[in-house]
């Protein structure tokens, strides 16, 4: 009996070996899909940066990444401080805005003060030269009070603090423009120059300072209607001086009596 003629096997590949190398494709497109998504074109990464900024403002201008440290590329450690970045970023805008908002206030409360003190000046300079006292007073002005100034000399005789009889008539004109201010905190303070002195009824410079202005503001008191509780007196001594003690004209500027009237935005008692 003659044997089978085997059938030649069919050329080409074997069948297995398509199967086989359509998986080592999958496999070399999925390591290469994991490598693309474990780095990143820093040229396109910048792009999208730029596109973010300058239409969702989320990073400054010119920034480049967020905050400090490494970029993206080296993987996504950066998101989890975004939180915290944007929170000290709406922390410090809220901070800058608060301090601006303070300032603008303050600004204006100081400006309404100076404009009422301004305001006040023009009255009481008015008044001191419808008075006829102007070369015997000198009004000036800032934020919180308009201050009157008088020599020591035409109110006392030196070192004594009495008011002299022919000083009375320029307090009752000063006690009148006063008494339109009744509901402002009136301060009267007296000062001397720095030449010492002592004597049985004043020990020092601040001791007679302290008289001169008592003196004034009990006359003040007693000539007007005002309330007493917003009439007070000091002394200042020597420490104050307005001009240079070392000269006879000097000392005789430094010898006065300051009277301030304190403003509204000023005038409390407590």
């Amino acid at each position: 009996m003659a044997k089978k003629r085997q059938e030649e096997p069919p050329k080409g590949s074997p069948a297995w070996m398509t199967t086989f190398s359509d998986l080592m494709n999958l496999l070399l497109c999925f390591f290469v899909l994991l490598y693309s998504m474990s780095s990143v074109d820093s040229e396109k990464f910048q792009m999208v940066i730029a596109s973010l900024q300058s239409n969702m403002s989320i990073l400054p201008a010119g920034g480049q990444s967020i905050g400090d440290g490494e970029l993206i590329s080296s993987g996504v450690r950066q998101l989890e401080f975004l939180d915290t970045y944007y929170n000290e970023r709406a922390n410090s805008q809220s901070d800058e805005e608060t301090d601006d908002t303070n300032n603008s206030v303050t600004e204006a409360y100081r400006e309404q003060e100076l404009s009422e003190s301004e305001r006040m000046a023009e009255e009481i300079q008015e008044s001191v030269e419808a008075a006829g006292i102007q070369n015997l007073v000198e009004v000036d002005f800032n934020a919180e009070y308009v201050q009157l100034s008088l020599s020591g000399a035409i109110l006392f005789d030196s070192g004594k603090s009495e008011i002299l009889d022919d000083a009375y008539p320029l307090v009752n004109k000063i006690a009148a423009i006063l008494e339109q201010y009744d509901s402002n905190i009136i301060e009267i303070e007296g000062h001397t120059d720095n030449v010492p002195i002592s004597s049985a009824k004043y020990e020092s410079n601040d001791v007679l300072s302290m008289y001169r202005a008592l003196s004034v503001a009990d006359y003040v008191r007693e000539m007007t209607d005002l309330n007493p509780a917003y009439v007070k007196s000091s002394g200042r001594g020597d420490y104050v001086p307005v001009a240079d003690n070392s000269t006879a004209e000097g000392r005789s500027r430094n010898r006065r009596v300051e009277i301030k009237i304190y403003n509204s935005y000023n005038s409390d008692l407590n």
